[in-house]
């Protein structure tokens, strides 16, 4: 038992849980102020700027739509891949070696979350937020997305950051020592 323990608990698991807490929450409160107060399905597309609408999209796949699933069987084995996903997301997370690790992972963790909730509540995910560019003759429309998505990429972009640029630096030689190397 102290075994499964330590595997599931770090030093910063805590701060990793509280993030994706955060993260579901925050997702969660708008998704339900937009479905139920704003009524964002009766009122269409309501334009936010020049690059950003709402409008109400149910994903029944997973990211970008890939993977499209109608039915409850299907529905279930995409719960499925994502609890094992959070699930090996939780180890990594019990063994982060930083915060901002963990701050990275505890956001992909309560992103996904946020969206295996509207999965269970409504058989879809819940998608509102279009980000475009049109010009006289071109338009360019990115995928539908929520907070939940906001928080995953935010997590891997974090996490690559730090697997790329953001590695523990090597101690520099004290120009002091004058001791000669081995």
């Amino acid at each position: 038992m102290e075994r499964l323990f330590r595997s599931l608990w770090g030093p910063f698991t805590a701060l990793g849980l509280g993030i994706a807490a955060l993260a579901c929450a925050a997702d969660q409160a708008l998704k339900l102020w937009l479905l139920f107060v704003f009524k964002l399905a009766e009122r269409g597309v309501v334009a936010v700027g020049p690059f950003v609408e709402l409008v109400l999209t149910w994903n029944t796949g997973i990211s970008y739509g890939w993977f499209q699933q109608e039915t409850p069987l299907g529905q279930w084995l995409l719960l499925a891949f994502k609890a094992l996903a959070v699930g090996l997301l939780w180890v990594w997370m019990a063994r982060a070696g930083s915060r901002s690790s963990a701050l990275a992972l505890g956001l992909i963790i309560g992103g996904a979350f946020g969206n295996a909730i509207d999965r269970l509540a409504y058989g879809a995910v819940a998608d509102f937020v279009l980000f475009h560019i049109e010009t006289a003759t071109w338009r360019f429309n990115w995928y539908v997305f929520n907070l939940a998505d906001v928080a995953i990429v935010a997590g891997v972009a974090v996490l690559l950051y730090e697997s790329l640029l953001g590695g523990t630096p090597q101690k520099r030689p004290d120009p002091t020592d004058t001791a000669e190397p081995r």
